[in-house]
C-alpha cells in the first residue's frame, strides 16, 4: 500500500501564502480523485478541497477564494495553494487519493503523516 507524502508546510504570518505538495506513488494515481484535509488537535479531520481525476475542483466555502487545488498526473502529485492565510488555518494538512462519486469524496484508508501549517497573527 502506498501512503501519500505531504510537504510544504511551515510557519507563516497572517496574510502569507503557501503551496502544499502531495505525492502518491501509485500506478493508477491519475484515476483517483485527491482530497485535501486538515486537522486541529482534538478535532476531527475535515475535508477542505477536492480535485477529481478529470481535474474538476470543489473547494469548501470556508476556504473558497483563498485555497485552490491542482494536480500533475505525470508526477503523481497534487497541490494545495493557500493565500491570505489566517491563524485559524493552522492545522496539520493531509492529502488522500480516493474516489469521487455522486458529489462526494470517499477517502482511501491510506493516510500520510501530514504537514504542519502554523499561521501567526
Amino acid at each position: 500500500q502506498v501512503q501519500p507524502v505531504e510537504s510544504g508546510g511551515g510557519l507563516m504570518q497572517a496574510g502569507g501564502s503557501l503551496t502544499l505538495s502531495c505525492v502518491v506513488s501509485k500506478p493508477d494515481f491519475s484515476t483517483n480523485a485527491v482530497g485535501w484535509y486538515r486537522q486541529d488537535p482534538g478535532q476531527q479531520r475535515e475535508l477542505i478541497a477536492t480535485i477529481t481525476a478529470a481535474g474538476s475542483m470543489e473547494i469548501k466555502d470556508f476556504v473558497k477564494g483563498r485555497f485552490t487545488v491542482s494536480r500533475d498526473n505525470s508526477k503523481k502529485m497534487a497541490y494545495l495553494k493557500m493565500v491570505n492565510l489566517k491563524p485559524e488555518d493552522s492545522a496539520v494538512y493531509y492529502c488522500n487519493a480516493g474516489d469521487y462519486r455522486g458529489g462526494y469524496f470517499y477517502p482511501s484508508r491510506r493516510w500520510g503523516q501530514g504537514t504542519q501549517v502554523t499561521v501567526s497573527s
